[in-house]
Parts: C-alpha cells; structure tokens; sequence
C-alpha cells in the first residue's frame, strides 16, 4: 500500500518556528502531510532527538539532523525557517532537487533573494515574510488604501512588536507591509523608508516617508500597526498574533500548495487565492 501524503522536511526544526509547524503538522492541521524529515545546525539542543518529542506533539520517528542532503532530495516540500545564512546558502542545491521551497526565514539580502530567485527558475519557490491568512489579506487591504490615499497629505508610520529574542529588526512582515504600502504609494520603499528617529530632523517631513519603530521584549508573537495619519484624523490597519500556530498552518498550507506545481517564484497571496 503506498503512502500518498505531501512528504514535507522541516529546516529550521530545533527553533520556535519549526517546533510549532512539527507540531501541528503532527496534529493534522493541515491533511495529507507526512513528516520525512527534520533539520537544524549542529548546535541544536535538540539534534539527534525525536522531531515529535522535541516539538511536543509525540514520537514522530523522525530524529533532528544536521544533513539536509540526506532527506531534502525524497521530499516533496522543505518549510525553511532556518537563518539568512542557510537559506541563502541552500538554494543551488535546492533548486536541484525537484522539490517544492516554503522560505519564512527572513533577513535575507539582496544576494540571497538573488539566490532563491535562481532557484525558482528550477523549482517551486513560495516566499513569504508572513504566512498566516490575516496578515497577507492586511498586504492586500493596504496596497489598496494606500493607493486611494496617495497625494492626499497622509503620512505613514509602521510599529511593530516581537519578542525580546528575535534577532532581525524591523521584522520582516514589517518591510512586507511597507512595501504594500509603496506599491500602492508608487514610490520605492528603499528610498523612502525610515528606520527609528533620534536627535533634531531638520526640514519637515518628506510626504512619502515610511517610518518604521521596532519594540523588543517580553514574549510577543508578533504586533504590527500601520498608521496613515493626517490633520484631523488617522485610520490605522493592525494585526495581532497571539500564537505561532497562525503562522505554522500557514505554512503547512504552503507546503501543501507548493508541491507539484511548475517552477516559480510565488508569494501567500498565490497560496490563499489573494493574488
């Protein structure tokens, strides 16, 4: 009897991200998906343990490695949510592999989303900065406001709140925000972006700035608050997660979208019908 399910391997398994997406993954969250594989770096705590056990979620009888060429080539989808580094790194011998790609790792640079949009040349790529069904519909929603408000005297500031360990800042579902905004502004978002503010700004500020603020600390999931503010009112757009649950379905969804289909480089609005 042959196994007909999505064979997925999880890079990135030891980390918070990765124990979330086991974990539901194992609870079937998302049908038809088997776990063929887990890996991580080789200073995982958890290397070498059971990925079920790890992730809280039951003996999976699949052990953390640290050898992503072992179980990467028999899978359908590799979910990354490794590092910059080894994503970056990963993507030649991915795209060799006729395998599916979900990239949530964010902080790449341009060098490495040149590498990963190489690969989408042979393989099936989904990359997104956020994976769950809110905050990619609160993409859509301002790209749409933003290009309604456009000229219209509107400025635009983006906060965002994450744990105190998370290393990248701003987020990257942050940029993913105030790059639908620059799209629905017109302007690029490198040339127009602000990170944080200190000490006396000369001049007034530019119409089509886009400030961003970035808050550490505690547990927080992830906050996000994109404000258009003018005189005499505001409209703000946020989107709160209060469990990395959201985000590891999302994924899992992905996952389960991204095996078998032809080469390319795909975003979650193509994943959720958004697109």
């Amino acid at each position: 009897m042959t196994d007909d399910r999505i064979k997925v391997v999880m890079a990135g398994a030891g980390g918070r991200m990765g124990k979330a997406i086991i974990r539901c993954l194992l609870n079937g969250s998302v049908p038809g998906l088997q776990l063929h594989g887990a890996v991580d770096l080789w200073d995982c705590p958890d290397r070498d343990k059971d990925a079920g056990l790890a992730s809280g979620a039951g003996e999976a009888g699949v052990a953390i490695t640290t050898d992503l060429a072992a179980v990467g080539p028999g899978a359908d989808a590799i979910i990354d949510f490794s590092s910059h580094h080894g994503t970056a790194g990963n993507a030649e011998r991915i795209a060799g592999w006729n395998t599916g790609w979900v990239i949530g790792t964010t902080g790449l640079d341009a060098e490495g989303k040149a590498a990963v949009a190489k690969a989408a040349e042979s393989v099936p790529v989904v990359l997104a900065p956020n994976m769950s069904v809110g905050v990619n519909l609160l993409f859509v929603m301002l790209e749409q406001a933003a290009r309604a408000l456009k000229g219209k005297g509107y400025d635009v500031e983006i906060i965002e709140r994450h744990h105190r360990l998370k290393k990248d800042s701003p987020s990257g579902t942050a940029l993913g925000l105030g790059e639908a905004v620059a799209r629905g502004y017109g302007v690029d978002l490198d040339k127009v972006a602000v990170h944080g503010r200190s000490g006396h700004i000369a001049g007034i500020r530019p119409d089509e700035e886009i400030g961003f603020h970035a808050v550490r600390g505690g547990d927080f999931v992830g906050d996000h608050t994109v404000v258009f503010a003018t005189g005499g009112e505001s409209v703000e757009f946020s989107h709160r997660a209060t469990s990395r649950d959201t985000f590891a379905v999302g994924a899992l969804q992905a996952a389960a979208w991204v095996a078998g289909k032809p080469a390319g480089l795909y975003t979650m609005k193509d994943v959720l019908g958004l697109a």
